[in-house]
């Protein structure tokens, strides 16, 4: 029986199943698989037709959660990675040769600048960036070698939103591949394939396994295209394991009613923080006051799980807003079933000079929420009780710094 319904192929969509008639998929955790004969073997090799041969090249576990995604997505094809990272690297390395360009936006996950900005180029590829809230910028950067248009939406930490369908006709008119991470979203909350993306990437890490235990990424989209990141993966070996492609399956499952309830906490959270004393500013899609509200509308279902403020007193009211934190994890990751909370100023961004955080809109107080599952109220206590322990902390160094200088 077919279906269209996202829950339902994230559910029902199974290898077959053996001659134990299982009714959860069993793990294939074998690095080979075995040939009849001779022929088999030589035809197997010659990709005559579908098999398994060496997990390094696929695996029953691993096509399952490809094929899921490509549902989800809309996608063609699709290939599993061992990171997210790994997929973005191996996208770059397997469409781009000496000479390419690329044509991305600035705010972009902090590896994957460093990948633009001082591995590619080793190969003679160059990168040009536009700003997230100046895509109508982004045709005066294309050359005759430009090959490839990335971009992030909504963008990592500043929750910036990106119109896809904007994107998708520029490189339809330049005849560019348009390549966008989907990580924020998940399948679930927007498909770019639908806006005209050729390829999309999750860092499968977050929100689709949803509880901080396994690494993974994937990039699926066109089937010409995917072949040759296939190709690149076989030769050198990126590929993700079957035991994290086995949890990463089931883990869809669940990810419409994770996402569902994420973004309703989000929101909650935003919410709250925008009506905040010690907040300058807050960022969520689907806040009215968020810039692209109206962008995130048409291409989102709702607005996400992740929410940026910026907490006043600048790095050191960060630095003091973290140190309240009483429930909420201290942590990098984001998409987990708890609540994360972090500074990117004084941490993951802290080695960045100040005018190139600001260009990404990473202001010195600036702090990321990855709302979790917790009942929400309890995620609000602590919010409130860290900030009102921050704004006091600060009071108290002002008049101690007062005092010294009497």
């Amino acid at each position: 029986m077919n279906n269209d319904h996202f829950e339902t192929n994230a559910i029902r969509t199974q290898l077959n199943r053996t001659e134990y008639q299982e009714h959860s998929v069993p793990m294939y955790l074998t690095s080979s698989f075995v040939f009849e004969d001779a022929e088999d073997m030589r035809s197997g090799f010659a990709e005559e037709k579908e098999r398994n041969i060496y997990s390094r090249f696929t695996n029953p576990n691993t096509s399952e959660f490809v094929e899921k995604i490509c549902k989800m997505e809309g996608a063609e094809s699709g290939y599993a990675f061992a990171t997210g990272m790994a997929a973005v690297f191996s996208t770059f390395a397997a469409l781009l040769n000496s000479g390419d360009h690329i044509v991305s936006c600035r705010s972009v996950f902090g590896s994957t600048h460093g990948l633009f900005t001082r591995y590619l180029p080793k190969w003679n590829i160059t990168t040009s960036y536009f700003k997230a809230n100046e895509v109508h910028t982004l045709e005066s950067l294309i050359r005759p070698e430009t090959k490839i248009l990335y971009a992030e939406t909504p963008t990592n930490p500043g929750v910036d939103v990106l119109d896809l369908e904007a994107l998708g006709a520029i490189a339809k008119k330049h005849n560019l591949i348009l390549v966008i991470d989907n990580c924020f979203a998940t399948p679930y909350l927007q498909q770019p394939i639908k806006f005209g993306a050729d390829l999309v990437i999750h860092s499968a890490t977050k929100l689709i396994d949803g509880q901080g235990r396994v690494l993974g990424g994937v990039t699926v989209g066109r089937a010409d295209l995917i072949r040759e990141i296939y190709l690149f993966a076989r030769n050198t070996g990126p590929a993700l394991s079957p035991f994290n492609a086995w949890v990463l399956s089931k883990s869809l499952e669940t990810l419409a009613v994770r996402v569902d309830r994420h973004c309703e906490n989000a929101l909650k959270v935003a919410q709250f923080l925008e009506k905040h004393d010690a907040v300058n500013w807050v960022r969520h899609p689907f806040l009215p006051s968020h810039p692209q509200y109206e962008v995130a509308k048409k291409q989102m279902k709702h607005g996400g799980s992740i929410v940026a403020f910026e907490v006043k007193g600048g790095i050191a009211g960060g630095r003091r807003f973290l140190n309240s934190i009483q429930m909420c994890s201290l942590s990098a990751n984001l998409g987990d079933t708890r609540t994360i909370v972090t500074h990117p100023a004084s941490t993951t961004h802290s080695k960045l000079a100040e005018e190139d955080r600001l260009e990404v809109g990473i202001t010195d107080g600036l702090v990321r929420v990855s709302v979790g599952l917790e009942n929400v109220e309890d995620v609000l206590a602590d919010l409130e009780q860290a900030l009102q322990t921050a704004v006091k902390r600060a009071k108290v160094g002002s008049h101690t710094s007062e005092s010294s200088d009497a």
